[in-house]
């Protein structure tokens, strides 16, 4: 039996340790792909992009480029300028058409009323029975400004001024007539009951009726001065467009002889043509229409509106001097001191007389304009001195005897009213003929430039393009 040897005897080499573990490396995790965008997308504007690029380093794409252009710009100048005019056009065909007539019709409407209300008091003072003109003229008065009430309303948005005025009117009237229906009845029985009806029937139409006509008229004329200045406004976009086609126009073609040695492209030089027609018919089509217009306003609308607060002025003058024969001074001003239609007839005469100073003014010029004014004027003078006699006779206590000198048929202040009366309707139909002549030839003078500017503006780009294709041609 053999035994291990002991001792010193060489011992083998340990067994091999394993290695220690090491901790795996980090790997970042993977960052999303980026999504690229539509491909349709990207290579229809990276497709076009590069077009360009590529079309603007030869000559062939310079010169369509610029052709190009200059044809949009010719389209835009000519767009604009119809948009522009047709929106002048509009607002001038609303000052002869629309806003002109209506305001005419706010001061036949106030006439109207301040008439009837004059006719009223003389027909009351004549006595129980009536006369039949008087009482005639009265009820054309009432029916012409009913009539004319319903032709506002049906041309005024009910939430205007305008509609809330004639609203007012239209509430008023049938209040007002019931009073002076009153006052004739209770005239003809020979009650004094008649006067008071009268007098408060006067209250309600200057405190309600015409207050609100004066309104209405103030609002259709203001929207008729809104008309005027719309129309009057200068076409700065299509100004400002124009000039700038001109310059593409003039640059192209100088760039094109600079290269090429050749003065005139037919194309080109049709467009300039195309766009210089359409700029000189808009400038010299709004001067024209700017001058007749501002004559309308300052030689018939102004005229018209002065004309207008005069003969007013002159009803309302008779229709309290006839009150105070009505009232024989039961009505006194707030003082005490003075009648109050005495002192109203004052005001309004010295009003009258403003404005017939006023009106010859405006009518210097215009010999069948001003000598209805002065007529009126000479009948004035006329009508105080009358009044001043009538008034001495009446505050002397002959009331008889002061009743023909204002309401007789010759030598009273009902005549020299009719007189100032009827030379107001004439110089008021005078100036509404300027009127209608001068914004009708301003309305006119726009006519037929927005389909005209349009029409030449395509023709100008066609033609654009062509002189440029003629040119490119040359290249292929």
């Amino acid at each position: 039996m053999v035994h291990p040897p002991n001792g010193g005897t060489a011992q083998g080499p340990p067994p091999a340790q394993p290695p220690p573990a090491v901790a795996p490396a980090r790997i970042p995790a993977p960052a999303p792909p980026v999504q690229p965008p539509p491909a349709a997308h990207r290579s229809a504007v990276s497709g076009a992009r590069d077009r360009l690029r590529a079309a603007a380093t030869t000559e062939p794409g310079r010169l369509w480029i610029m052709g190009t252009l200059v044809a949009v710009l010719v389209v835009a100048f000519g767009a604009v300028t119809a948009f522009e005019i047709s929106d002048r056009a509009a607002a001038a065909d609303d000052v002869v058409s629309h806003s002109q007539p209506l305001s005419a019709d706010a001061a036949s409407i106030y006439r109207s009323l301040a008439d009837a209300d004059t006719a009223a008091a003389s027909g009351f003072l004549a006595g129980m029975q009536e006369p039949a003109d008087v009482h005639a003229r009265y009820d054309k008065d009432i029916a012409t400004a009913s009539r004319l009430l319903v032709k506002a309303a049906a041309n005024t948005d009910s939430s205007t001024e305008s509609g809330r005025q004639i609203a007012q009117i239209n509430e008023q009237l049938p209040r007002y007539t019931g009073l002076i229906e009153r006052a004739r009845a209770s005239n003809r029985q020979g009650l004094p009951l008649g006067g008071a009806y009268l007098r408060y029937a006067n209250q309600q139409m200057n405190t309600l009726l015409l207050p609100a006509a004066e309104k209405l008229y103030e609002a259709e004329t203001g929207r008729l001065y809104e008309d005027y200045d719309s129309a009057s406004a200068w076409p700065y976009f299509s100004t400002a467009l124009g000039i700038l086609a001109l310059a593409g126009l003039f640059y192209v073609q100088r760039r094109n002889f600079l290269r090429t040695n050749r003065v005139f492209n037919h194309g080109l030089v049709a467009a300039s043509a195309a766009s210089v027609v359409v700029l000189l018919w808009m400038v010299v089509g709004h001067v024209v229409a700017g001058a007749d217009l501002r004559t309308s306003r300052a030689h018939g609308q102004e005229s018209l509106k002065v004309l207008n607060d005069a003969r007013i002025s002159s009803l309302k003058a008779r229709s309290n001097e006839n009150l105070t024969l009505v009232s024989r001074g039961s009505v006194l001003t707030k003082d005490g001191k003075h009648d109050q239609y005495e002192y109203d007839f004052t005001k309004e005469m010295a009003s009258l007389v403003s404005g017939l100073d006023k009106a010859k003014s405006l009518a210097k010029d215009d010999t069948a304009g001003e000598l209805p004014v002065q007529r009126a004027v000479t009948a004035v003078t006329t009508w105080k001195t009358r009044h001043a006699t009538a008034r001495s006779t009446d505050d002397a206590g002959n009331y008889e005897a002061a009743l023909p000198q204002v309401i007789g048929r010759t030598g009273s202040t009902g005549q020299s009213f009719d007189q100032v009366d009827r030379a107001l309707e004439q110089a008021l139909g005078h100036e509404q003929q300027e009127f209608t002549r001068a914004a009708t030839n301003g309305r006119g003078a726009l006519a037929g430039l927005p389909v005209g500017a349009a029409v030449l503006a395509v023709l100008g780009a066609a033609a654009a393009g062509l002189g440029i294709s003629r040119r490119l041609s040359e290249y292929r």
